[in-house]
């Protein structure tokens, strides 16, 4: 589709286009934030829209589809209502110091993880101690795939190890 007709196309719908927008949004100013990210998405893609297909269905298909994303971005994002240093109470002089059940539980449970093979083992300890995929399964030389069974399967063997050594069907999660 070229320029031309592109724009002949969307000038035609516009206040359509406009309408639906509104519909969505219910607000003027957002109403024209989506009239405008969807004319960019839209002309960017030009080339995609098949001829001799329905415009207006391509058109509203983007705008819904740019109304959707906006929302769950919007939906999801986090909202701070309450400044952090309003909470610097709780984590004031709150350190526990371990005691003899947690230490014993944890040299067993560092016991277990020593039990894996090598390359199980070494996967699951970076994986614990916060490294992402892609950082372990570059310092292993290995695809990210493989690192991600590795991480299922040592979860896997030390879920059985515990059910078996300590009865725990299930496990508390904090």
């Amino acid at each position: 589709m070229t320029t031309l007709e592109f724009n002949n196309k969307y000038e035609a719908i516009e206040d359509l286009l406009f309408g639906f927008a509104m519909k969505l949004t219910k607000n003027k100013e957002r109403t024209k934030d989506l009239m405008q990210e969807t004319l960019c998405r839209a002309f960017k893609n030009k080339d995609r829209f098949e001829k001799n297909t329905n415009f207006k269905a391509w058109m509203t298909t983007i705008m819904r589809n740019n109304y959707i994303n906006d929302y769950r971005k919007i939906k999801t994002r986090n909202q701070v209502m309450v400044p952090v240093e309003d909470f610097s109470y709780f984590v004031e002089n709150k350190a526990i110091a371990p005691s003899g059940d947690s230490t014993i539980m944890m040299k067993e449970l560092n016991g277990l993880v020593g039990e894996l093979s090598d390359d199980l083992r070494q996967a699951f300890k970076m994986y614990v101690n916060g490294y992402h995929y892609d950082e372990i399964a570059e310092k292993a030389n290995v695809p990210i795939g493989t690192i991600k069974s590795r991480i299922f399967f040592a979860r896997k063997k030390l879920r059985a190890r515990i059910q078996a050594n300590y009865g725990m069907t299930s496990f508390n999660r904090a």
